[in-house]
């Protein structure tokens, strides 16, 4: 009889991966993980920043072959070029940086196809933050995505008259740079989950990014959950997640 660790390494060794050979264009390989979307309920995800436009391109045709959706973030057009070559669906977004395609509908399960999230967005300077994020969301299959945006603390009276529009949303994301105060300002007058994204955005003694972000983690308002600096991708995904438990406990 197998010990527990041996079970357990018998079971994560024969999940479904793909050893991708890309020794054409580096000396390595790239091992598509095709259960993701299984486990986790959405497929792997492709950070473009520092990869090839040949080697995303390759896994991205992968990925969408496989799962029918596909997201590449911290992307440029030459990725995209390359993508679209080989993926004719894809589309590009150059403000979030992020080459995508959305799912079917029929495909997405109901919790997350009937859900609400806002992202809320404290300045203009934030909104390629805040389109990272709604079109993680997107390519979630997140029935309603609401943005709201340049609101910021500067100009309260904006976020007010916008309560209606975030009131009823099952998750919110807050992207702020600056101070970092936003979140808390939403943290205090809804009951959902907030999540959020501290932004580069600011003069010298923001620390690009870290004054918001420590900020954020001093709260005041309770619950308040954190990404990391500009990720709006994680803020996203955390945002899933946290929609995901409106399906039920797994039974897996």
């Amino acid at each position: 009889m197998s010990s527990p660790p041996n079970t357990a390494y018998s079971h994560i060794a024969s999940t479904p991966v793909e050893g991708h050979s890309l020794a054409n264009h580096l000396n390595g390989q790239a091992t598509v993980d095709l259960d993701r979307e299984a486990r986790q309920g959405f497929p792997e995800v492709i950070y473009g920043e520092r990869k090839s436009p040949e080697i995303t391109a390759e896994i991205a045709a992968k990925i969408y072959s496989h799962s029918g959706r596909l997201l590449v973030t911290r992307a440029s057009s030459e990725h995209f070029t390359a993508v679209s070559t080989l993926i004719a669906e894809a589309k590009f977004d150059p403000l979030a940086r992020c080459i995508y395609i959305e799912p079917n509908k029929e495909a997405v399960q109901p919790h997350i196809a009937n859900a609400n999230v806002s992202i809320i967005c404290a300045g203009t300077s934030d909104l390629n933050v805040a389109l990272e994020a709604s079109i993680t969301l997107r390519v979630g299959g997140v029935g309603k995505v609401n943005e709201i945006n340049d609101v910021g603390v500067a100009g309260i009276h904006r976020l007010l008259d916008r309560q209606d529009d975030f009131r009823n949303s099952d998750v919110i994301i807050v992207a702020a740079g600056m101070e970092g105060a936003l979140p808390s300002v939403v943290g205090g007058l809804v009951s959902c989950p907030v999540i959020a994204v501290p932004t580069s955005v600011g003069y010298g003694a923001s620390f690009q990014g870290v004054a918001a972000l420590l900020g954020m983690l001093n709260s005041c308002a309770s619950g308040l959950t954190v990404v990391n600096i500009d990720n709006g991708f994680g803020a996203a995904m955390a945002a899933m997640r946290i929609l995901s438990l409106k399906k039920g406990p797994s039974t897996t």
